[in-house]
């Protein structure tokens, strides 16, 4: 079995926004000489996340909203227990819970094997600094 493994550093110099990490993968699953196999995508960071959705811009922002609905940014402390630690960031972690931390896309014929529309995100919560995506790469 063979097995590969690339990092890409992301920067966003945003707090949010979405990026897509389609073509990087794509590059990583062509370089790993993989044929048949699983490929894992995963944020390194706990305000960040990766997932798999519809690369449509209106989509995006709708996230963006529904995200800042559930968990919206507030630094006061007396809002969020996390913040009492000196950081402003706790709504940030909870986003990347509800759009979670990895994906697994199957290999087929040495190709990410997709769904209709399907591509994969990197999702920013707490951005303005790197933070780094693992792609793992197994299989025949």
């Amino acid at each position: 079995m063979k097995t590969y493994t690339q990092y890409l550093t992301m920067h966003l110099p945003e707090r949010y926004g979405f990026v897509n990490i389609t073509r990087q993968v794509e590059e990583a699953v062509r370089q790993s000489g993989v044929r048949e196999g699983l490929c894992l995508v995963n944020t390194m960071h706990i305000t960040s996340s990766v997932f798999i959705n519809d690369d449509e811009r209106g989509l995006h922002e709708d996230f963006l909203r529904w995200l800042e609905k559930l968990a919206p940014y507030n630094p006061d402390p007396n809002v969020y227990h996390h913040n009492r630690t000196g950081e402003d960031n706790a709504d940030a972690h909870l986003k990347r819970q509800i759009m979670g931390r990895e994906v697994v896309v199957a290999i087929t014929k040495g190709k990410l094997d997709f769904g209709p529309w399907e591509q994969i995100f990197y999702g920013e919560f707490d951005g303005r600094r790197p933070k780094r995506v693992l792609i793992k790469i197994i299989g025949e």
